[in-house]
């Protein structure tokens, strides 16, 4: 079956008109100070004006599962849950109970949760099956990031200043997942306010990495935690986590996963606990790019709630685009593609440097890939450097009654709210000036000469608003290996085209740590109260988005 943006010439990127969405940028930076009751110029497409409505289950979203993953049902990805789900072959009370097991068993070593919806995820489990069929994510056991709002449940975003939060609808992301079928097990552990890895609000390390259990030390990525923890320690199916300086890429990398972090407003960020208005991102956590696009298919889509989310390029085919494309029985990538390779991405000889240089030779054996030296804009270091701060007056804002109120309230991350409380106006400008300097020289002098761009940081994509995705390619030492692919506005099915070709040929997404060891019970608290690391001033200061 074609997607539709095949039927429209090639990849959703292709249509979409530079300098419009340059514009709409300008104009999103600028109406931070009125956040939300502006409206941003349409981005100019000359794609299909409509995606095709599908009258049943998405035929590509269906995997049949690896005899490996059949005997036990938290290996299971989301499309091979949902094979064996439709074919009555499983049952979504058995695949819930399935991951609270897991959680019982491993979550007082892991910490990805802060809160476990047992009963209620087993009762949402009961009502699916009484009920008519949703889709691929009907009965997908979710992690839920804890600045997600979630109806009549506590969201805390792990801070003092929320702790008493119980919201009385859901964020417009949750919605759609529970409306598609998917079922909340919880929510996870997240970076304070989401600026570093997860800790508790006065810096004691929380959430381990689901492949180093035992060693706190290892950074398993931030600020989307525990959803990354939970989803490579097999408590649930897949997550959703927020990005507004590697929170989704950065855990997705250090545990495994594949992530991807959307276009500015491809999904809506409507009952969210706000980090930065013009660059806060929702996104899924997955095991592979097929699950990602499920979870984003389910995500995405134009919100009233959120202006940020009108006047775009209707949502693609993303689940097409994330199924393997073959000429007979040879791979090929759906769409001609160059891979643009930064300077110094490949140098060394470490793991990781061999890993990326695998990863280049695997996809440059594809029919209709074409990997490319790249040359970075002029003045990569300093627009990408030293203006990146201009973020933190947009998060400070909204919080100023709470700083003056009682500083303590900000625990770890104090110091950049203060930072950007104090920030001169005059910077502020300079520094918004430089990121549409550096948006429109990303769009021409680099993406003339690539379509899509591997990446060593997040920067500068989350800064710009262009969309990224994150999936493994190796390990080192026995630690996952991970890099980020960078491309255009809203080329999340380009992105996903890739990555789907590339796991198609390797097996490092299969890859599951083992199970740690059982924790006596109580050891949890104990490990809360102080057993864990804390993060010093200078990590804090270091993570800190």
């Amino acid at each position: 079956m074609t997607a539709p943006s095949e039927a429209g010439g090639g990849p959703q990127d292709v249509h979409v008109d530079r300098r419009s969405f340059v514009a709409r940028m300008a104009v999103l930076s600028a109406g931070a100070a009125v956040a939300g009751t502006v409206g941003l110029p349409r981005v100019a497409f000359g794609g299909p004006a409509a995606v095709r409505t599908r009258t049943g289950p998405h035929p590509d979203a269906y995997t049949s599962p690896r005899p490996e993953a059949v005997a036990d049902p938290t290996e299971l990805t989301i499309a091979e849950a949902a094979y064996l789900l439709r074919a009555g072959r499983l049952r979504a009370e058995t695949l819930v109970e399935a991951y609270l097991a897991r959680i019982a068993a491993f979550d007082d070593v892991y910490q990805a949760f802060n809160l476990v919806l047992t009963e209620e995820a087993a009762a949402a489990a009961r009502r699916l099956r009484r009920g008519h069929y949703h889709g691929p994510l009907h009965g997908m056991p979710l992690a839920i990031k804890d600045n997600y709002y979630t109806a009549g449940v506590p969201t805390t975003a792990n801070s003092y200043v929320f702790a008493d939060f119980v919201p009385p609808f859901d964020a417009t992301a949750v919605a759609r997942l529970t409306a598609a079928g998917g079922i909340v097990l919880g929510k996870t552990q997240m970076g304070p306010l989401a600026t570093t890895r997860a800790t508790t609000p006065n810096g004691v390390v929380t959430t381990v990495n689901a492949w180093t259990p035992d060693d706190p030390s290892t950074n398993p990525g931030g600020s989307s935690t525990g959803t990354g923890t939970a989803v490579a320690g097999r408590l649930a199916t897949s997550g959703i986590g927020t990005q507004t300086g590697g929170s989704i890429t950065a855990p997705s990398n250090a545990q495994n996963l594949t992530g991807l972090k959307p276009t500015m407003g491809r999904a809506s960020l409507y009952g969210i606990v706000p980090l930065t208005y013009s660059r806060d991102h929702p996104g899924p956590l997955a095991r592979d790019a097929k699950d990602a696009a499920i979870m984003l298919a389910a995500m995405a889509g134009s919100d009233p709630n959120d202006p940020r989310t009108q006047g775009l390029p209707p949502v693609p085919d993303l689940v097409a685009a994330a199924t393997p494309a073959y000429r007979g029985r040879r791979l090929k990538l759906r769409w001609p593609t160059r891979i643009g390779v930064i300077p110094g991405f490949v140098s060394g000889t470490s793991a990781t440097a061999a890993a990326r240089r695998a990863f280049l030779d695997t996809l440059a054996g594809v029919e209709g890939v074409s990997v490319v030296d790249v040359t970075l804009p002029d003045e990569w270091d300093l627009l990408t450097g030293r203006f990146n701060d201009v973020r933190l007056p947009e998060r400070a804002e909204p919080f100023v009654p709470y700083l003056r109120q009682d500083l303590r309230l900000f625990g770890v991350s104090l110091t950049s709210w203060l930072q950007g409380a104090l920030m001169g106006a005059d910077e502020y400008v300079t520094g918004q000036r430089a990121k549409l300097v550096l948006l429109d020289r990303v769009l021409t002098d680099l993406f003339d000469q690539c379509d899509v761009v591997v990446q060593t940081s997040p920067v500068p994509f989350d800064i710009i608003g262009l969309p990224e995705l994150a999936l493994p390619i190796g390990f080192s030492g026995g630690q996952p290996v991970g890099t980020i692919l960078g491309g255009r506005p809203y080329a999340e099915d380009r992105l996903l085209a890739v990555a789907a070709a590339y796991q198609s040929l390797t097996d490092w997404h299969w890859q599951r740590p083992p199970d740690p060891a059982a924790t006596p019970a109580g050891a949890r608290s104990l490990a809360t109260a102080g057993a864990r690391p804390r993060l010093t001033a200078e990590e804090a200061a270091e993570q800190s988005q």
